[in-house]
């Protein structure tokens, strides 16, 4: 084997003899640092994974947020993943600067960035709002038409689970740019119905039922705030009255609250001999209309224009 290897390099011509000859010298003279280089690689992988270990932990015993914990790790990798990934390709090709390094990635950067400017966008977004937090899991929210629960949010998007089961996985940078209503931000929410009464019935003595009512329904919370009834409007058949009373967050708990509420109304003012009146409608016309009995015979020119 050693004959025939010898022989196959003696049949080469000279320059491909020395080219072959400086790449296995060249080879030999890096090679100390290609094992440094991949030495230290090694040991910047130990070092994320011990950091992954550890600083989850430490963050979680000083009660930091679990979303604000995980953007915390995310960076700490990535910082150490860069800074890792300098210093190796330095060490293994010393006439790379980590200044020319830093140069290269920069520019690449910006080449990058403009490329996937979405997805940047959304991933600094996500970042801002697991800092910031304006809305967590579980919170009943609504942003440009979309609305439901949070089910979970990401780096990069957002889940949000509607009230009929839909899921919607909405990009975090539209949450960060638009308005975004979180419902359950508190344990109560307003709600408010019209309820009329005729224009014979005393307001005052409705009011009265009225109130008794809706304070007597299990899901309106007047120990924490006043049930409010303003008579509200001169409507076209009745006198309305505003019913605000305020009750749980959730969606079904406002529906279910005003289920009860409007049944509980009818039934007081039912008893109460108060009438919710239906809407009346007057016709007027610009001639008087003859009126006859449907059983009458006919007159005499009726008769005569038949004949």
């Amino acid at each position: 084997m050693e004959d025939l290897i010898l022989s196959t390099w003696a049949r080469l011509p000279e320059p491909m003899r020395a080219e072959l000859s400086s790449y296995v010298t060249g080879f030999w003279r890096v090679l100390p640092q290609l094992v440094f280089a991949t030495l230290f690689f090694l040991l910047t992988v130990a070092v994320i994974r011990v950091v992954q270990w550890i600083v989850p932990k430490v963050l979680r015993r000083a009660r930091m947020r679990r979303a604000l914990v995980d953007v915390v790790v995310m960076l700490l990798t990535v910082g150490l993943w860069l800074m890792g990934s300098l210093l190796t390709l330095t060490i293994a090709v010393p006439s790379i600067t980590p200044g020319r390094a830093l140069t290269a990635l920069g520019v690449g950067g910006v080449a990058i960035g403009f490329a996937f400017k979405d997805v940047f966008e959304n991933f600094l977004a996500g970042i801002l709002l697991l800092i910031r937090e304006p809305f967590s899991k579980s919170d009943f929210i609504e942003c440009q038409g979309i609305d439901g629960r949070v089910e979970e949010i990401t780096i990069r998007d957002t889940h949000i689970r509607q009230t009929d089961g839909q899921l919607v996985v909405a990009p975090n940078a539209m949450f960060f740019k638009n308005a975004v209503t979180v419902r359950t931000s508190t344990d109560l929410r307003r709600t408010t119905i019209i309820c009329g009464v005729a224009y014979g019935e005393d307001v005052d003595a409705a009011r009265e039922v009225i109130e008794r009512a809706v304070k007597d329904v299990d899901s309106v919370r007047d120990d924490v705030k006043d049930v409010q009834i303003f008579a509200k409007e001169f409507a076209d058949s009745a006198i309305n009255f505003e019913v605000t009373w305020w009750t749980g967050s959730r969606p079904v708990d406002i529906r279910a609250s005003r289920d009860k509420v409007v049944a509980a109304v009818k039934r007081a003012l039912d008893e109460a001999g108060i009438e919710i009146p239906f809407p009346y409608r007057t016709l007027t016309f610009a001639e008087a209309l003859p009126l006859t009995r449907k059983d009458a015979p006919p007159d005499d020119d009726t008769a005569s224009s038949r004949d």
